[in-house]
């Protein structure tokens, strides 16, 4: 038994007359009646009664007829189910990102993405650099959002993309002596109990303050979990945060910012995922990402082909890219 056969049965019900229904089908009369005397053999029942007023169906008909049309329904649905899946419109889409991701730039690519896949579920977890580079290694999310590249043992079968740069600056409250100052120097800097993100969740920044400020300064600091943490204890007067300039994107009342002289860049936003996912949804986030950040999508066509565009899915696996 095939779909047709069950169309052709809804169809001869609904006109209750073979010439009308297998006009409605577009097909010659004598093979509509074939196929319906072939369903009847197969079910072992009749299902038509042919008289002289129309045809309809029998008992037998009837019941089969009801499960008929549900069953066309759900072949239906499954097709378009299938496709909007294929599509990267519907499915899971896991993101671990670090805090400062969200002043810039998830809020507008997260924004746009939900608009666009209302039907995705967006699993979101902030998380430390160092943990989501780990979780997203180990399979439990589909793209991370870390400071500096992810590293260790699984690292080099990731694709890592930049999408932020950032450099170093200093967050006082209104109260400190800094707080009229514009910029402060790294030797002012140094002088100041510090505020930092924990060495152990960012180290590719506490390495960079280390070679910056030197051991002691840092090793004395009072340690944040993420930048929002870091504004606070600053506003509190425990000391001088130090943190990324897109931190000036979250003023908070009571504090001020301050250029840290010289310039020092921070290490880049990156986003990273599996050079071997084939996930449409993943296809369907990066074409977000690629639209939304023009820069970003230039460095995803140069690691993955343009194949990636618009959520297809390439036919052979990108070279991985673990930096």
């Amino acid at each position: 038994m095939e779909a047709r056969h069950l169309r052709y049965a809804l169809t001869l019900a609904e006109h209750g007359h073979f010439g009308r229904a297998a006009h409605a089908l577009g097909i010659a009369q004598p093979p509509l009646s074939k196929q319906i005397a072939d369903l009847e053999r197969e079910m072992g029942a009749r299902l038509f009664d042919r008289t002289r007023q129309g045809v309809f169906p029998t008992a037998a008909g009837q019941a089969f007829l009801g499960r008929a049309r549900r069953a066309l329904e759900e072949m239906t649905a499954a097709t378009v189910d299938a496709g909007r899946a294929a599509r990267g419109e519907t499915g899971r889409l896991r993101l671990g990102f670090i805090a400062s991701a969200l002043l810039n730039p998830l809020p507008d690519v997260l924004s746009r993405f939900g608009r666009e896949r209302p039907d995705v579920r967006l699993e979101l977890h902030e998380m430390s650099s160092s943990r989501s580079a780990a979780t997203l290694i180990s399979g439990e999310l589909d793209v991370a959002v870390t400071l500096g590249p992810p590293r260790g043992a699984g690292a080099e079968h990731l694709v890592s993309v930049p999408v932020g740069h950032d450099h170093l600056i200093a967050v006082v409250s209104s109260t400190h002596p800094y707080a009229v100052q514009t910029s402060v120097s790294v030797d002012q800097v140094r002088r100041q109990p510090l505020i930092v993100a924990a060495g152990e969740d960012e180290p590719a920044v506490t390495a960079g303050l280390r070679t910056l400020l030197g051991d002691d300064a840092v090793d004395g600091a009072s340690v944040a979990r993420d930048v929002h943490t870091i504004i606070g204890l600053a506003a509190c007067g425990v000391g001088v945060g130090l943190g990324p300039s897109r931190m000036l994107s979250a003023p908070r009342p009571g504090t001020r910012f301050c250029e840290v002289t010289p310039r020092t860049a921070l290490p880049e936003l990156i986003l990273s995922f599996h050079g071997q996912d084939r996930s449409p949804v993943l296809g369907a986030f990066l074409d977000t990402v690629r639209r939304n950040c023009p820069d970003v999508g230039a460095a995803l066509d140069r690691r993955l082909g343009r194949a990636w565009r618009s959520g297809s899915v390439p036919s052979a696996a990108p070279p991985p890219d673990g930096s």
